[in-house]
């Protein structure tokens, strides 16, 4: 699985989280909007952070939401959100997370590579600033694919 592309509705700019719950369902109902996900892998994202603690938290103000491939994923998808506000994970070196990333897989073996790509566009310490900083989709897009910070 290469990253899928990011449909307009799947890209929530300066958005609004009370928590880091309301921020995966942010990132959870992009993915249902796009027609990714059904609302239950939201919840299912969340119920990953419960279980396993903040882990999501993968670099500095960036999480990664997902859950495992189930009935709940209808195709591979990606959803990216920026907070106005940063939210507090629980991460002991994270957070504050300013940017969340919701990534659904069908299989276990893409959504493996879908996450080895995202992690090759964030080997550029400047992309999550540059993210959280986006002022358009556009721009989400193209830090996104390591073209360069907008």
């Amino acid at each position: 699985m290469s990253l899928p592309a990011l449909a307009d509705r799947a890209i929530v700019l300066h958005a609004r989280a009370a928590d880091w719950r309301d921020a995966i369902r942010l990132a959870g109902d992009a993915l249902v909007d796009s027609g990714c996900t059904t609302a239950e892998y939201t919840e299912a994202m969340i119920r990953m952070v419960d279980d396993h603690g903040p882990y999501i938290v993968i670099a500095p103000g960036l999480a990664l939401a997902h859950a495992r491939p189930g009935p709940e994923v209808r195709c591979d998808g990606l959803s990216v959100v920026t907070l106005a506000e940063p939210v507090e994970f629980g991460h002991a070196h994270n957070d504050p997370v300013r940017v969340v990333i919701g990534l659904a897989g069908v299989a276990a073996d893409g959504h493996l590579e879908a996450v080895a790509q995202l992690a090759n566009a964030f080997n550029d310490a400047a992309a999550i600033p540059a993210l959280a900083a986006a002022t358009t989709r556009d721009a989400v897009r193209t830090i996104l694919a390591g073209g360069g910070i907008a």
